[in-house]
């Protein structure tokens, strides 16, 4: 009997299953039994426990450089839950340190240099959680967290420092600090990248040199561009190349430098509105160098200083006097007064005037200045000296004397005709009269006058 059962048994229940209708298993109202429910809501927990940033972003391990790369797409709700998880992983790595802390407390004195290591790794492992979660709280300030979650996300940062440092005994302080300068990931990591830093910026500074000097000869074989554009544009690029190469090495460190332009561009008004009179020689200083009114090595006269010009930069004028005084002009002086270039060209007109007593011979002092100019080696046959008389004086006939020179002789011919002029004035007996004054008594019809010399 039993035999016929088993297989009754099963009749009846594939018999049952197919006759009970579909909306027996949802039930009458067509919700789902209370077994389908309870599994979709543990779905749906499951689902809203899965953070809401992208998986692995709060991993210990993951590299810094790795980790600000994919921070950059993520919204400000997936930054705040990331930011909420590495707290707590510093949270988790500073009790790791003070549990280390407590053990090495409890040794005393039996602390072996393999726990002091153990727990120097340990710090540093912390310092490098640290560092990434100040990277997420600064993702998610620049931009739009909220700033009183970030402000507490970054007290509770400072606080563990604080307090961390002020519940330590100064032996554990010492022997932190010792333990941390020669941890491989700390001191020793520390040194390598100020080393690397500081081998960095001298690259930087014999690169840009190298490139300055370059620059230099390119802008020289520019035609038309004086000494001073040159050198300008020169120092132009020499600071560029600092600047970018400053960029490329602090990039290269892991430094965030966006934050850079942003405060280099609100500093950048408050600066001009403070050097408005510095903007102003520079201006000035670029108008001398596009317009040429004079280059390195002229001789002018600039704001009522006449010297040679030896240097001009972007905001002021060197020239040196001729008792080698140096004097610093600033551009705007410079380019809003008279500019006068004795040597800006070849050849220059030295001005002279010689004059003769009345009873002296016209013809034979016409003779002698042109006879002392013609043996004069600087004077310059073509354009000819101009030799005329000028002025009936006071005192003298006068007598303008114009020779043409090369500007480097100005001075040459000048001294050399004076002193050669009196000498010959004075072997043919033509006299150079002094200023003299004739005075006649009124009333004496027998006076002729008196001369008199001036003083």
């Amino acid at each position: 009997m039993h035999r016929l059962f088993l297989p009754c048994a099963v009749l009846l229940s594939l018999f049952l299953a197919l006759a009970v209708p579909a909306t027996a298993q949802t039930g009458d109202s067509g919700e789902p039994p209370a077994a389908t429910t309870t599994q979709a809501a543990g779905e749906e927990a499951a689902a809203s426990e899965e953070p809401a940033y992208s998986p692995g972003l709060d991993d210990p391990s993951i590299p810094l450089d790795e980790l600000r790369l994919r921070l950059v797409p993520q919204t400000v709700e997936e930054l705040t839950a990331l930011a909420e998880a590495w707290r707590s992983n510093a949270r988790d790595a500073t009790l790791a340190v003070v549990e280390r802390n407590l053990e090495l407390r409890e040794a005393g004195a039996d602390v072996t240099e393999a726990q002091q290591a153990a727990h120097a790794d340990l710090i540093a492992a912390r310092g490098d959680i640290f560092e990434k979660y100040g990277a997420v709280v600064s993702s998610l300030e620049a931009k739009g967290g909220d700033p009183a979650l970030i402000d507490s996300l970054r007290t509770y940062r400072s606080a563990i420092s604080i307090e961390e440092t002020a519940t330590l005994e100064p032996q554990e302080i010492v022997g932190n600090i010792l333990a941390w300068l020669v941890s491989p990931e700390g001191g020793i990591e520390l040194a390598i990248r100020i080393a690397v830093i500081l081998a960095a910026l001298l690259g930087l500074l014999i690169v840009a040199r190298i490139v300055r000097a370059w620059s230099g000869r390119m802008f020289g074989r520019v035609p038309n561009l004086s000494k001073l554009l040159q050198g300008f544009l020169a120092m132009v690029v020499y600071w560029l190349v600092i600047a970018v190469g400053l960029m490329i090495v602090l990039a290269a460190m892991g430094v965030n430098v966006t934050p850079l332009f942003a405060l280099v561009g609100g500093a950048s008004f408050i600066v001009a509105f403070a050097m408005q009179d510095t903007l102003g020689n520079l201006a000035a200083g670029l108008m001398i160098m596009i317009n040429r009114p004079f280059d390195e090595g002229d001789y002018v006269t600039v704001a009522g200083v006449g010297g040679t010009v030896r240097k001009v930069s972007v905001v002021s004028t060197t020239v040196t006097t001729p008792d080698n005084q140096f004097i610093v002009i600033p551009n705007s002086k410079v380019w809003g007064d008279v500019i006068i270039n004795t040597t800006a060209s070849d050849t220059r007109r030295v001005d002279l005037v010689f004059g003769i007593g009345y009873e002296d011979s016209i013809e034979e002092a016409q003779e002698t200045l042109e006879t002392v100019l013609a043996a004069h080696p600087k004077v310059m046959k073509d354009p000819a000296p101009v030799i005329r008389v000028n002025e009936l004086g006071a005192s003298s006939v006068n007598f303008i004397v114009r020779p043409w020179v090369r500007a480097e002789n100005y001075w040459d011919v000048y001294w050399d005709l004076t002193r050669q002029v009196k000498e010959a004035f004075d072997a043919r007996g033509l006299t150079i009269p002094y200023p003299q004054t004739e005075m006649r008594i009124k009333g004496d019809p027998k006076s002729t006058g008196t001369f008199v010399p001036a003083d």
